[in-house]
């Protein structure tokens, strides 16, 4: 069977599934997604295994992913078993001529229909097959049509089989989760073309994430896109927070980059530091905090390329090399002021990797253009602002304007599920900039708003039965 009919079989099946309203009850929801995390629980160490084998991410990380997976599954259970979808606004009846008098309006929620999800490599759990997309389009009340990632084929294989079974096993309809897989990129152009797909997630590269969103505009009746791309993650470390403890933060900056392999779309890849002798030292104990570092392998050998090359290409910008990757360990490290940072869209762009740049700087309007220059990011991370003085207000008015979330502490590897959180920042870092991926409001991208107008009773009562 070629790929657009295995796609069209897949995608028709979904929308079979939304027609009838498979998810169209809080009683299935909430069963389906604890029903899903329950059989993760249980399946725990053979998919471990198997995504350990598929990925070297090794066991400690993955039984962690997991364990965040299931929560996420069970959270949105919560939250539709809760009504948090039933929160329609109700606007009664005013009697007069407008503007204050006005007709009974009740705005409510629609789902948008099927889903294409995009698994990710670098979280073959959270990221993937029963990720946060997944868990909040389900939530939402759309079947799913995963394209499984090529670079965990036998822990996707092997999650479906079990999801499947759960939908199985509690009488919904088989479309509620589907699967498409391939290699090449002709299987996700199929799925994202398909007249009948409502919505894409994608969290990947820049480039493979642009040419997605392309054909989601291209189409007859565009969709929306909701996309994770490229992320820098700059962190800026402030005179006073070094003068405080640098020793103790290059240790957790080293902790940070060489986390997963710097494979995390978090991963700090730009530092700027104040020049002379306070961020030379920094620079020195962050050298000497990577050389007692490992890293295991990349999640496969395409990206492992890409990040040589990415390399190769910071190198021959001007930079001063400070740490090359070696044996048990990829990380590399580089510094450079901020005239040549601000000269070379190399040095702007996202390295996928263990890959760090200090970029050095002389007053808080130097960090407020090096800020501008690295433009959409998830994070932005500010060491030493614990008053607005010296121009530290300035900063952060510029990191508010460029970034999703905005750290004060610690480093931005690690995103937490909960209500406060935002998972998406302004282009390149989402194509989405007011939504989440994480947290219960990651939900809220698969509805969309309907106003219903003097609606009757029987209406009324019929919402969200």
């Amino acid at each position: 069977m070629s790929i657009v009919k295995l796609v069209d079989q897949a995608v028709s099946s979904a929308v079979e599934a939304h027609k009838k309203r498979a998810l169209g009850s809080r009683a299935n929801r909430v069963a389906l997604l604890n029903g899903l995390a329950d059989a993760l629980d249980a399946t725990a160490a053979e998919l471990i295994a198997i995504a350990d084998s598929e990925t070297h991410l090794g066991v400690p990380r993955l039984t962690g992913e997991v364990a965040r997976t299931g929560f996420q599954l069970r959270m949105f259970a919560d939250l539709v078993s809760q009504g948090q979808l039933d929160s329609v606004l109700v606007n009664p009846a005013v009697a007069g001529p407008p503007p204050v008098g006005h007709p009974a309006l009740i705005r409510d929620y629609e789902s948008l229909g099927p889903v294409a999800m995009f698994s990710a490599s670098n979280f073959p759990f959270a990221f993937s097959v029963l990720g946060g997309d997944t868990a909040s389009a389900l939530a939402a009340g759309c079947p799913v049509v995963v394209k499984g990632h090529p670079g965990h084929p036998k822990l996707t294989e092997r999650t479906v089989e079990m999801a499947q079974s759960v939908v199985a096993a509690q009488g919904l309809h088989p479309g509620v989760f589907g699967l498409v897989t391939g290699e090449g990129v002709e299987v996700g152009q199929s799925l994202v073309d398909h007249p009948q797909i409502a919505a894409v997630a994608f969290t990947g590269s820049v480039h493979g994430g642009l040419a997605l969103w392309a054909r989601c505009n291209a189409r007859p009746r565009p969709i929306p896109f909701f996309g994770e791309l490229g992320s820098i993650n700059p962190i800026v470390a402030l005179e006073a927070a070094l003068e405080k403890d640098s020793q103790a933060l290059a240790e957790t900056l080293a902790g940070s980059i060489t986390l997963g392999c710097g494979q995390f779309c978090t991963s700090p890849g730009i530092v700027f530091l104040p020049s002379g002798a306070l961020g030379d030292q920094f620079a020195v104990q962050l050298k000497a905090a990577l050389a007692k570092a490992s890293t295991h392998a990349m999640l496969h050998q395409g990206i492992q390329a890409q990040y040589d090359k990415r390399i190769s290409q910071v190198r021959a910008a001007g930079v001063q090399t400070l740490v090359e990757p070696r044996d048990g360990c990829q990380a590399y490290v580089a510094q450079t002021n901020l005239a040549t940072f601000m000269a070379s869209k190399t040095l702007q762009e996202e390295v996928f990797g263990s890959a760090c740049l200090l970029v050095q700087v002389d007053s808080a309007d130097q960090v407020c253009q090096g800020l501008h220059a690295v433009g959409g990011s998830l994070t932005v991370t500010l060491w030493g602002a614990d008053s607005p003085t010296n121009g530290v207000d300035q900063i952060l008015r510029v990191a508010r304007q460029i970034a999703g979330r905005v750290l004060f502490a610690s480093v931005p590897t690690g995103v937490a599920v909960a209500a406060g959180q935002h998972h998406g920042g302004p282009f390149p870092s989402s194509t989405m900039p007011s939504t989440t991926s994480v947290g219960p409001d990651a939900m809220m991208r698969f509805l969309r708003p309907v106003c219903l107008q003097d609606a009757p009773q029987w209406v009324q009562e019929s919402l969200h039965a």
